[in-house]
């Protein structure tokens, strides 16, 4: 008995699906929110603020909160300035977010699934994606699923594109990791497990393509042997529903994984925005009990000049020219304005400097 409340009290796995646009990412959360729900009752997040509509019953959705449309009018943006600033204005309040997923841990569901845009990199690489994957990966255990069409992927080319891409959110991301092979119902995906696994079959697939391409991803595929070695991934149909039952055994083992290797370095992030926090509560605390200070004035560097004189006759001295020809210390004085016979000496003396050099240069030609 104690044993079922604990379980049931126990934080909800989030998985943030990730992928392409048109590699089935919508479906495939579609799917899980319905598989086995019995015994997993998914809590399913929108956070697509541009989409009409979802094929799933969202328990939080982002256009409740954010119109999209109105973003864009009001800070004329384009489609996808309006994803990001939308994302942004939902983040202040994903505390709130944050809160109602405890609750649904508390009361039963044991995964929790955040539908993402469908522009990647609007997530991925803006503020708000590390926001809210910082501020999941803190509370619960959390599992990125990177969903990657393998209909498309039967290219070389187009296969190390797409795990450069998953490697790169990866390393970004710092947390498990799990590449979803979708539409399995029309490709199989064991060309592609097999050239992840064996060096030398991906680069017999590559004898075809002598380009420059070709050459770089026949590189890149010696880089990405160490990406491979740990890295989850299994064949899935959003649509017929294939491969589910292995996708949450990876799914169990990359919870084990969190707790195990990434909550440790989550939770002092957690304490350190927290003393963070508290530090910059302190300062204003103090700032409020003395007060304001007094404002000191700034003296300007010129005021008033002696009487005569404008202010344009001031003049600063100018450092030194190593490459000048005039001798270190032997600079002209500033000439004032109506100083007539100083101006005629100066120009008198700059001719005779100049003669002489001349006169120089031609001695030291003819020897």
């Amino acid at each position: 008995m104690q044993a079922d409340e604990a379980a049931a009290e126990a934080p909800p796995i989030c998985l943030i699906v990730l992928g392409m646009a048109g590699s089935g990412k919508t479906t495939l959360v579609k799917k899980l929110s319905s598989f086995n729900y019995d015994k997993l009752k998914p809590y399913v997040i929108n956070l697509d603020p541009a989409c009409k509509e979802v094929p799933y019953p969202a328990s939080i959705d982002i256009r409740d909160t954010v119109n999209y449309k109105e973003v864009m009018k009001q800070y004329k943006l384009g489609p996808n300035g309006g994803i990001v600033t939308s994302l942004n204005l939902f983040c202040t309040k994903f505390g709130k977010v944050i809160e109602l997923i405890e609750k649904a841990g508390k009361a039963g569901h044991k995964i929790c699934v955040l539908d993402t845009p469908g522009q990647i990199e609007v997530f991925t690489w803006s503020a708000s994606g590390t926001i809210i994957t910082e501020a999941l990966a803190t509370a619960f255990p959390t599992i990125v699923v990177y969903v990657m069409d393998v209909v498309r992927s039967t290219n070389p080319t187009t296969f190390m594109s797409n795990m450069l891409y998953a490697c790169s959110i990866l390393y970004k991301a710092r947390l498990p990791f799990i590449v979803a092979m979708n539409k399995i119902d029309i490709e199989d995906h064991n060309f592609a497990l097999e050239w992840m696994t064996d060096f030398e079959a991906f680069q017999e697939a590559l004898e075809k393509e002598q380009t420059y391409v070709g050459n770089l991803t026949r590189t890149m595929s010696l880089t990405l042997d160490e990406f491979y070695k740990d890295l989850k991934a299994c064949g899935v149909s959003a649509k017929m529903g294939i491969g589910y039952d292995r996708f949450y055994e990876l799914v169990a083992e990359g919870a084990k994984e969190y707790e195990e290797d990434y909550k440790k370095e989550y939770d002092k992030l957690r304490i350190q925005k927290e003393e963070e926090k508290k530090k910059s509560e302190k300062l204003q605390e103090i700032a409020s009990a003395k007060g304001s200070g007094v404002e000191v004035p700034l003296v300007p560097f010129v005021s008033e000049v002696n009487s005569g004189r404008e202010l344009a006759d001031v003049y600063l001295k100018h450092p030194g020219n190593e490459s000048s020809e005039d001798e270190e210390g032997d600079e002209e004085r500033p000439v004032a304005f109506g100083d007539d016979e100083l101006e005629d000496q100066n120009f008198n003396d700059f001719m005779q400097k100049r003669k002489e050099t001349q006169i120089d240069k031609a001695n030291k030609s003819q020897s």
